[in-house]
């Protein structure tokens, strides 16, 4: 792997953090690849600070994955408070697309005051930053012992911090999970549903797109589409410019590739189409779509009824965050974000009735997972001794909701309190090409965890 590119000295942070951080980043924990190596190159960290450490190490659907475990102690005490921040990443998408890492998002690369690479914010650089603060506390005598806990699973239903609240690796009564949220204190979220609409090809269509390729004569044009992320209220995605774009096109035409996003919750800033303007199929699968796609549109504006004020947007909203072709069929992922709002009566109303829409067309419908947001009382003795931190080092001390989907929403169902905190921005960044955090922001996140510590440990 090519060392990180490094423009000019930061000053901002000790040169052993920053090379803890490009090695970290350099650690493939992607959902298809696993988190392991990473979660055990953190454990070596903590252990080095003096940390007890536990790998739980799980196999899940054939990827090995592992929860590292760090306390000042061996035990588990009665209470203790819980730092926690998932270790694996998205899907970088196309590698080209990361310019400031030299084609390789594995390749943290540092341009005056800003790192960037897969995962700088969203959130393997906040596992640090928590850790470096940890370490003046390791062999303290504390009221309330802390556990710093690097989790897998972010992707795919928070599976690592279920598999760590029922194989009882925790006693936490409070809780700060990370998140990239511009240092802002996140009291709220919303919940989501993650959707999988499969719609197959004709008989027809699987053995014209077969034989496409090998035929002299076959044709066919392309189109690409591009997105934009602002941030949650204000975004263009390149699926949607898409489906658009299909269901303003003639009948009969055969689809040959469809592809686009990098995962179902993030902003897709590109797409790219390809058809065969050949007439005839009775049974084209593009059509499909389209009507796939006017479902979910009337589906959108029924969930705008219901509004939750503090949230950006306020009200529910549903991304189709990836589409791919297969030799069989076309698969369409996207993700419903449910202000805590929406009750689970009305959210199975709704699902009901896009199901009956998907199957109308021959497709099939399935929601891969779904979870609760979370929100904590405003007026408690944590959230108001943390904004007391946050106001003493003069960063912002306000209440925030997001829309992001974080562990919290686990950790929550235990009656363990949370608050989401962390540097980096998250909307139009954590799931972009170029993702990157300023590493002052890494500086004033380990000194909000060190104060932390100190408030609530000690």
């Amino acid at each position: 792997m090519s060392s990180p590119l490094v423009s000019q000295p930061t000053g901002l942070a000790p040169a052993a953090f920053l090379e803890n951080c490009r090695r970290l980043v350099g650690l493939d924990s992607t959902p298809g690849h696993g988190n392991l190596a990473a979660a055990e190159f953190a454990g070596q960290l903590c252990e080095s600070a003096g940390l007890h450490v536990e790998y739980q190490r799980e196999s899940v659907e054939g990827l090995d994955q592992c929860n590292v475990i760090a306390r000042p102690q061996k035990e588990i005490p009665p209470r203790e408070v819980l730092f926690q921040t998932h270790l694996d990443t998205f899907d970088p998408g196309h590698f080209s697309h990361w310019t400031m890492t030299q084609a390789n998002p594995f390749n943290a690369s540092i341009y005056k005051d800003v790192m960037y690479g897969l995962g700088t914010a969203d959130v393997k650089l906040d596992f640090l930053c928590k850790l470096e603060a940890m370490k003046e506390f390791a062999r303290k005598a504390m009221r309330t012992p802390f556990v710093l806990v690097g989790s897998f699973g972010a992707q795919s239903g928070a599976a690592g911090a279920i598999k760590l609240i029922r194989r009882k690796k925790i006693n936490a009564v409070h809780a700060f999970v990370g998140e990239p949220t511009q240092m802002k204190l996140v009291v709220a979220e919303k919940g989501f549903a993650v959707v999988e609409i499969r719609l197959p090809f004709s008989p027809e269509e699987v053995a014209y797109r077969r034989d496409h390729d090998l035929s002299e004569s076959a044709s066919s044009q392309s189109r690409m589409f591009s997105g934009k992320s602002v941030h949650s209220a204000a975004h263009e995605s390149a699926i949607t410019k898409m489906l658009t774009y299909i269901s303003q096109l003639p009948e009969g035409i055969a689809l040959m590739d469809i592809d686009g996003g990098i995962s179902h919750s993030s902003i897709p800033l590109s797409a790219v189409l390809e058809v065969d303007p050949v007439a005839g199929f009775k049974d084209p699968v593009l059509p499909k779509i389209s009507r796939v796609y006017q479902s979910l549109l009337v589906l959108e504006k029924e969930l705008q009824e219901f509004r939750d004020e503090g949230f950006d947007p306020p009200f529910a909203t549903v991304n189709v965050g990836m589409i791919r072709t297969s030799a069989t069929e076309v698969t369409m992922t996207g993700c419903c974000r449910l202000p805590p709002s929406v009750t689970d009566a009305v959210y199975e109303s709704w699902m009901k009735k896009l199901q009956r829409a998907v199957e109308a067309v021959g497709a099939t419908f399935r929601v891969t997972d779904y979870r609760k947001g979370f929100t904590v009382e405003a007026q408690s003795d944590f959230v108001r001794a943390t904004q007391e931190i946050l106001s003493q080092m003069g960063l912002d001390a306000g209440l925030h909701k997001t829309t992001a989907a974080t562990e919290a929403s686990v950790l929550n169902r235990l009656g363990i309190e949370c608050l989401v905190w962390g540097p980096g921005q998250s909307v139009g960044n954590s799931h972009a090409p170029n993702e990157s955090i300023k590493i002052g922001d890494l500086k004033a996140a380990t000194e909000f965890y060190r104060r932390s510590l100190e408030r609530f440990c000690l």
